[in-house]
């Protein structure tokens, strides 16, 4: 009884522990994942499932120098969500770091 107990517990933990790598592995693969990712750890999760997303090609070319050296691209986002202050979140700057992207609020033009 006590090693089935066992060998459900350390089947349970390795279940968590590959399903935790999976999601980490798979949120940073797309800077559309990245976004969506950000804006659901940021307390946005219906705007994370719901929102389009553009490349805002003006910001990027307003702010190039700065954006190519760090490996960065601004995006869009189609439905912004409203954070704590009342301020729309539109601008998120994706940057690729490796193979995977990390998304952050920018800011508006």
């Amino acid at each position: 009884m006590k090693r089935k107990l066992v060998v459900a517990v350390i089947t349970f933990i390795t279940v968590c522990f590959i399903f935790t790598w999976y999601v980490a592995s798979q949120a940073h693969s797309t800077p559309q994942m990245a976004i969506r990712t950000y804006l659901f750890l940021s307390e946005h999760p219906i705007c994370a499932l719901t929102t389009g997303i553009v490349v805002n090609q003006f910001q990027t070319e307003l702010d190039r120098n700065s954006l190519e050296l760090q490996n960065t691209k601004i995006y869009s986002l189609t439905r912004p969500p409203i954070d704590t202050s009342g301020n729309h979140l539109i601008n998120v700057k994706v940057t690729k770091k490796g193979s995977l992207y990390y998304a952050q609020y920018y800011g508006e033009a």
